[in-house]
């Protein structure tokens, strides 16, 4: 088991990690306090600042060569492992901003694969190309108010047939990337079957123009009261979408199939960025406790803080071996063999990058929980990760269930 650096991956850890600190961060700030300036103080546009600052640097990205690293096994990837790609996204995660700046970020990396991997040539042909130049973006519709999603075999939403079209109707929330007016596509889970096809079998995906008649924006939800403007994570109705039907992605009941192949690469990538975010918590943590003092001392002097410091730096060692141990299975092709460890690293690198986060803020005092950190809102979206892409629980059980396999002589399966 390999999880070192590779060669042709050396000079691309610093070419990227290069660009992040020196170019994408001292600039991240001016973007985000764009927010809002737009004409009519509309929050989901883009103002001609923030259109020169993001564009800018991923033309050099592009012209660079550093561009959709994320896509393995593929043609039309860069061609690295899933390892390989996890030491990128850690030096992506300093900055809320690089992902994209390198095509690299959620969701559409998991919209482009599902495209990529289970698309039609006809689907590919719309909607990948430009997805892959950065032109447009995308939204992932699963998660409904109604029904308790972490179970996602309860998704009501329907989709019927009829003639040469789907009707669509229904509700999805926490639909992210879907207030950027750069979003064109959505890729929707939907129940097309009913109860006489297997329990996950009822369900399918489908690729829907976001322009299409009959879909209305509700409103964006917040998280901590925020709305995350202007990606957004969008409340949608859908009242009688019509839409073609060859919309449907691989074919009738194969929804789970397709999520479960997004979802693993989705959930890692995840990860590795959150490791990038608690390296930065710490270097900020440790810059303040030697900078600051109180009491006639460096903070790093006071208390326990030197004990802290060094458990940080233990946790978040143990969660990058644990994350390159995670895309080390991913890269072995077993997606059955590989899940459980996605879940252990989905449960442990918000965790740590949490506690991480934490620690910062706290020896920041009241400037940690400020606008003149980077920190608050690390913590916001880390907390907010740990629902994302499968709540804590559920991905606890997919754990201890395998775990319990090796002991038990009825196997205990998902449905007991």
């Amino acid at each position: 088991m390999d999880l070192g650096i590779t060669e042709r991956l050396k000079p691309l850890i610093e070419q990227v990690r290069d660009m992040v600190r020196n170019e994408i961060m001292p600039l991240e700030d001016e973007y985000h306090h764009e927010v809002g300036r737009a004409e009519g103080g509309n929050r989901f546009a883009f103002t001609a600042r923030q259109e020169e600052i993001r564009e800018g640097l991923k033309a050099k990205a592009r012209e660079r060569g550093l561009w959709n690293f994320w896509l393995t096994d593929s043609d039309r990837g860069f061609g690295l492992s899933t390892v390989e790609y996890a030491y990128l996204a850690e030096e992506m995660g300093w900055s809320l901003l690089a992902p994209e700046v390198f095509n690299c970020a959620a969701p559409d990396t998991g919209n482009m694969e599902v495209i990529e991997r289970y698309g039609s040539a006809a689907q590919k042909a719309k909607w990948l190309g430009d997805l892959l130049e950065g032109k447009t973006r995308s939204a992932y519709l699963m998660t409904e108010p109604d029904v308790a999603s972490s179970d996602a075999t309860n998704i009501a939403f329907k989709a019927e047939l009829e003639g040469d079209e789907w009707v669509l109707n229904g509700e999805k929330y926490w639909a992210s990337g879907a207030g950027d007016p750069r979003c064109v596509v959505y890729v929707l889970m939907a129940r097309t079957e009913g109860e006489e096809a297997s329990r996950h079998g009822q369900h399918s995906q489908f690729l829907v123009d976001a322009s299409t008649p009959g879909i209305e924006i509700l409103r964006p939800m917040t998280v901590f009261g925020h709305d995350d403007a202007p990606h957004g994570h969008m409340h949608i109705r859908f009242t009688n979408v019509r839409i073609p039907k060859d919309a449907i992605i691989l074919g009738r009941g194969r929804g789970f199939e397709i999520s479960q192949g997004r979802l693993g690469p989705g959930r890692i990538h995840h990860c590795m960025r959150a490791i990038g975010q608690a390296e930065r918590a710490l270097e900020l943590l440790c810059q303040r406790s030697v900078t600051r003092e109180a009491f006639g001392r460096p903070l790093a002097k006071l208390g326990a803080n030197v004990d802290i410091i060094a458990e940080r730096r233990m946790a978040i060692e143990q969660a990058r071996l644990l994350c390159l141990k995670a895309a080390w299975m991913m890269d072995q092709g077993d997606p059955r063999a590989a899940a459980p460890w996605i879940s252990q690293i989905k449960v442990i690198a918000p965790r740590v990058a949490l506690d991480t986060v934490d620690e910062a803020m706290q020896m920041h005092g009241g400037t940690g929980v400020s606008q003149d950190t980077p920190l608050a809102g690390m913590w916001a979206g880390l907390r907010t990760l740990r629902f994302a892409d499968g709540p804590d629980a559920v991905h606890r059980m997919v754990i201890g269930r395998k775990e319990l396999k090796r002991y038990v002589n009825d196997a205990i399966d998902d449905r007991k």
